[in-house]
């Protein structure tokens, strides 16, 4: 019985992270996102978006990772690397998509979220 509430916990902590990556997908898919008028105002709303993406997807990797235990730096930066691989696959997906393209510091953004939010995970946990 306890196997299986295990097996249901694990389930439930990839399916978080598979369900995560979706939303990145679909919203990488859009043609166009509404954006702010002002430049500046643009650059800021953009970068911070890509950084709370990628720092949820830090923190959810980090999770189903851990399996329960306490995290330690290799599951840490476990997470933090698939999340910057998902990044770059992101980043590749957005140059097909008309209107979009790939830019290198969007993936820096990602990747700075990805540390964030494993090391907010991590404190928290």
């Amino acid at each position: 019985m306890e196997n299986d509430k295990a097996t249901w916990r694990g389930i439930a902590k990839w399916g978080a992270v598979l369900a995560w990556m979706g939303l990145i997908f679909v919203l990488s898919a859009q043609s166009q996102l509404p954006t702010p008028q002002e430049y500046w105002l643009d650059v800021l709303v953009e970068k911070s978006a890509h950084t709370f993406e990628f720092a949820v997807l830090g923190a959810l990797l980090s999770r189903a990772l851990a399996g329960g235990r306490s995290p330690s730096w290799r599951v840490l930066g476990t997470a933090v690397l698939l999340a910057w691989l998902y990044a770059l696959l992101d980043e590749w997906h957005q140059s097909f998509v008309p209107g979009r393209s790939a830019d290198w510091r969007d993936v820096v953004f990602d990747w700075l979220g990805a540390v964030l939010g494993a090391w907010l995970w991590s404190r928290w946990r």
